[in-house]
């Protein structure tokens, strides 16, 4: 019989970015629902609302923090107010992202530091202050993406950032596994959310993309859900420097 108290998360601390809406209010709503006490992280703390009491109504401990990854300067008391409300920290999730669909020939410099001071960069400051607390090893989890394996265009500067970012989950666990820490990467396909909107209002697209998904669906938000506990919790305990596509069989089948 298997051991599912392997997934449980009671006693673990996480900190989740970008987690007012859409996927990260998604996973840190799961991470709580497995047993973690989570600080979530917005540029604008009350826009964490929602999430905060959907995790105190869990009988969770929910710590909202303002926080604009961009702004490095930020990152490092960020990290260390939620390990210390918290009482350490064993789980990062880095999913703060943006992106801004723009045909190649019209990106400016600055929507390439935009998409990749918050995508790339301010992920891995994340990583590296969350490594520093913690002590007792731990997992970070972080937001990757189609466009690690696909082209799509219009969306350079947002494929770039992703792509370093897997880049980056790779080393980092070569890196830190003496340290007790793993570093994997989730893969999330087609979801609707508030920032990929623009797309779901378009019909066409909607029934070419839909077309191309062996499961013949849209990613729900909460097929996210098992794939995060999963990488959060012992039960993924020999697995690092990986990602994982959520995808419906999109990949497997192009």
């Amino acid at each position: 019989m298997a051991d599912l108290s392997l997934f449980d998360l009671t006693g673990q601390t996480a900190l989740v970015t970008g987690a007012s809406r859409g996927i990260g209010q998604e996973i840190a709503v799961a991470l709580a629902r497995a047993g973690a006490d989570v600080a979530i992280t917005a540029r604008d703390a009350a826009s964490l609302a929602a999430c905060a009491e959907l995790i105190t109504s869990l009988g969770g401990t929910a710590y909202p923090l303002a926080l604009d990854v961009r702004d490095v300067s930020q990152i490092s008391g960020a990290v260390t107010a939620a390990a210390d409300r918290l009482g350490g920290l064993s789980i990062l999730v880095n999913n703060a992202g943006v992106e801004q669909v723009t045909p190649s020939l019209e990106v400016t410099e600055a929507i390439w530091d935009n998409i990749l001071d918050t995508n790339l960069k301010g992920a891995f400051f994340c990583a590296q202050a969350a490594a520093k607390a913690m002590t007792a090893g731990g997992a970070i989890i972080n937001l990757c993406s189609l466009t690690t394996e696909v082209g799509i265009p219009t969306a350079v500067p947002y494929g770039s950032s992703k792509t370093g970012l897997l880049g980056m989950t790779r080393a980092l666990a070569a890196e830190w596994a003496p340290l007790g820490i793993r570093v994997n990467a989730i893969a999330p396909g087609y979801f609707r959310t508030a920032m990929t909107e623009e797309f779901y209002q378009n019909e066409a697209w909607q029934m070419a993309m839909q077309a191309k998904i062996p499961m013949g669906r849209f990613g729900a938000l909460a097929d996210l859900d098992g794939i995060a506990v999963f990488l959060a919790s012992r039960a993924s305990a020999y697995i690092t420097g990986q990602c994982f596509p959520v995808d419906g069989g999109f990949l497997a089948s192009i």
